[in-house]
C-alpha cells in the first residue's frame, strides 16, 4: 500500500515536472515564443521571493525634486531606454525581443513595487532575464539608482518635452551619428562629403 502511494506521488511529481519542461521548452530555446500568463505570474512571484526582506521596507532616501527627476531621466535615457523605451513602455526592438519581454514600467506590476524593491532590482538585476545589475558598490552609484526609482514613478506623467530631451541623450549607432552630422552640415549649407551616402531631403 505504501509503495503504491509513493509510486503515485512520484508519478504526479514527474508528470508535473514533465509538463512544466514541455511548457517552458515549447518552440525549443527560442526567445521569440510569447511567454504564457502562467509563466508571467510565476516569474513575478519568484522575483518577489528573491528580493531580500530588508529591501521591502526601504523608502527612497532622496527627496523628490526637479533636479532628482532630471538626473534620473538622463540616466534612464542613457542606460535603460534601449530596452524599456524613453516612456517606459518596453516597446523597443530590444525590449520586444527579450524573454521575458521588457515590462511596461508604467503599469501596476512595477509601480506597486516598493521603493526598496525597485532599488534592489536596479542595483542587482534579475537573473535569467535581460535585466542587468547596475550597482557598482559606490555611494554615487547607489544615489543614481535612487534617482532612477523616482524617475520610474514619474514615467506616467512624462511630457513630450522630456521625451524629446531624452532622445538627445539616447545611445546612437554609428549610422545614426553619421546621419546627425550630415543633417547638421546640410543645415549649415554644406554638401555631405560622400554624395552617394547622403540623405535626400
Amino acid at each position: 500500500m505504501l509503495l503504491a502511494v509513493l509510486a503515485l506521488v512520484l508519478a504526479v511529481v514527474l508528470g508535473a515536472v514533465g509538463a512544466g519542461m514541455a511548457l517552458l521548452l515549447r518552440g525549443g530555446i527560442s526567445a521569440k515564443v510569447e511567454p504564457t500568463h502562467a509563466e508571467a505570474v510565476i516569474a513575478r512571484k519568484l522575483r518577489s521571493l528573491g528580493i531580500p526582506g530588508k529591501y521591502r521596507q526601504l523608502s527612497n532616501p532622496l527627496s523628490i525634486s526637479k533636479e532628482v527627476i532630471e538626473a534620473g531621466r538622463g540616466h534612464f535615457a542613457d542606460h535603460c531606454a534601449v530596452c524599456h523605451a524613453n516612456d517606459g513602455s518596453g516597446q523597443t526592438q530590444m525590449g520586444r525581443n527579450l524573454y521575458p519581454r521588457a515590462p511596461d514600467l508604467r503599469l501596476a506590476q512595477t509601480q506597486q513595487l516598493g521603493d526598496g524593491e525597485l532599488f534592489y532590482i536596479i542595483e542587482n538585476g534579475v537573473r535569467l532575464t535581460g535585466m542587468p545589475g547596475w550597482g557598482d558598490g559606490t555611494e554615487e552609484g547607489r544615489r543614481a539608482s535612487w534617482h532612477l526609482v523616482h524617475f520610474i514613478r514619474h514615467l506616467s506623467t512624462l511630457t513630450p518635452r522630456e521625451k524629446l530631451d531624452m532622445e538627445q541623450i539616447n545611445p546612437k549607432s554609428p549610422e545614426e551619428w553619421r546621419e546627425m552630422q550630415e543633417d547638421q552640415e546640410f543645415l549649415k549649407g554644406k554638401e555631405p562629403a560622400n554624395r552617394e551616402d547622403a540623405h535626400h531631403h
